[in-house]
């Protein structure tokens, strides 16, 4: 995704490449802080997709940041970024209010780190967790 620097010197173009991973890593990290979420779920997509970046960053001496279970979508023209989130939910907390509450908390941190507004942050609740045989 890439945006117009207003700061550049008269007559010159500045562009800001802002990549799917680095959006991703926010929206991790984001959805991992909110009461409720028990983890991230990365999937067998997820898994595969991770270890191939991961490798990637490697080779290029980069510390990869987390991204499993995230995965951010970026248009170019016109610009759209998308985010999917797949999580785990405590079985204490209601599931769908922990899910909107992922989904502004990702928006907010997306919008706050990029500047970039994401049209859809979407949350697949994969499993609840239940500790202590509540259930």
């Amino acid at each position: 995704m890439t945006r117009e620097q207003p700061s550049a010197p008269a007559g010159q173009l500045v562009e800001t490449v802002i990549a799917p991973p680095v959006i991703a890593a926010v929206a991790a990290h984001a959805a991992a802080k909110v009461p409720g979420v028990a983890r991230l779920e990365p999937g067998l997509r997820g898994l595969a997709g991770s270890l191939t970046r991961i490798a990637r960053q490697r080779i290029k001496g980069l510390e990869p940041a987390p991204t499993e279970g995230v995965r951010a979508f970026v248009e170019h023209d016109p610009p759209d970024v998308r985010v999917e989130i797949d999580l785990s939910v405590s079985g204490l907390d209601q599931a769908a209010a922990t899910a909107q509450a992922v989904q502004r908390a990702v928006s907010r941190a997306v919008i706050e780190a990029t500047g970039l507004v994401p049209s859809a942050v979407s949350v697949s609740i994969l499993d609840i967790e239940i500790r202590g045989g509540l259930l």
